[in-house]
């Protein structure tokens, strides 16, 4: 990662941009920035680190893990209708990404049912510790944590039939590395999911560099072999953007 004057970062920002504009074909990776992060003064809520015009948020530790248990979260969220619109089912195997204290898993876990399993990744073991509790709270045994990396969320490869990140991706400082083990870990035609606070609307409460723009995540998964699916409305401040890794083309008969 380079450090630059501040007088050049804008520079950089405008390069980045021209090098790795949305494919138009979804599922063909765009050319990744050289070098991939730039390092520039950022703000208080940032790590200092850009990616692809965007800085990084900081991540929150598991001592705001009580903030993602918090009552008002249903109303402003809507989980269990994030969910729906998924349409997990019976036996998928998914995974959890950056899942904190477990809001989603042990949701995701019932749904999927016992046949089904819930890979439930964080970087932080304190977070893993807070998960264990809630999941078995709710009598939930198809959840299993993973402690992964900042690099890498240590999940297994061609085995997923969705990987969910809900208000993480932005927190993520390698987004590009962490998006190409989701790559690895889905099936073909498995498919990644992005909550994110929608950064088109001011109105929405929350902190700019904790929301983003649909146009803003087009741009960083266009580096991947991943296809467009759709941004998936119906929920009340966030985008539901989804993702698919593709189908190989079925080989002719002999």
């Amino acid at each position: 990662m380079r450090r630059i004057p501040a007088l050049l970062f804008f520079l950089a920002l405008a390069l980045s941009h021209a090098r790795a504009q949305v494919p138009a074909d979804p599922a063909a990776s765009a050319v990744a920035p050289n070098p991939l992060y730039v390092e520039a003064p950022g703000t208080p809520d940032g790590i200092g680190k850009w990616f692809l015009g965007r800085e990084i948020a900081h991540y929150m530790s598991h001592g705001g893990a009580s903030w993602l248990e918090r009552p008002e979260r249903e109303d402003e969220e809507s989980p269990v209708v994030a969910l729906d619109l998924l349409a997990l089912r019976p036996g998928d195997v998914v995974a959890d990404v950056g899942a904190g204290s477990g809001y989603f898993s042990w949701r995701m876990g019932r749904i999927v049912g016992p046949k089904g399993r819930v890979y439930a990744t964080d970087i932080q073991p304190e977070m893993l510790a807070i998960l264990r509790t809630n999941v078995l709270a709710h009598g939930i045994t198809n959840v299993i944590p993973v402690l992964g990396t900042p690099t890498d969320p240590k999940l297994p490869t061609n085995a997923l039939d969705l990987i969910l990140l809900v208000d993480v991706y932005h927190e993520c400082d390698h987004p590009h590395e962490m998006v190409q083990g989701f790559v690895r870990a889905l099936k073909p035609g498995g498919r990644l999911a992005l909550v994110e606070y929608r950064g088109e609307e001011r109105w929405i409460p929350i902190k700019p560099l904790h929301k983003m723009t649909e146009a803003q995540v087009r741009r960083e998964m266009g580096l991947h072999a991943l296809e467009w699916v759709g941004n998936v409305r119906g929920l009340p401040r966030q985008h539901l953007l989804v993702f698919r890794k593709p189908v190989p083309p079925a080989k002719p008969a002999p």
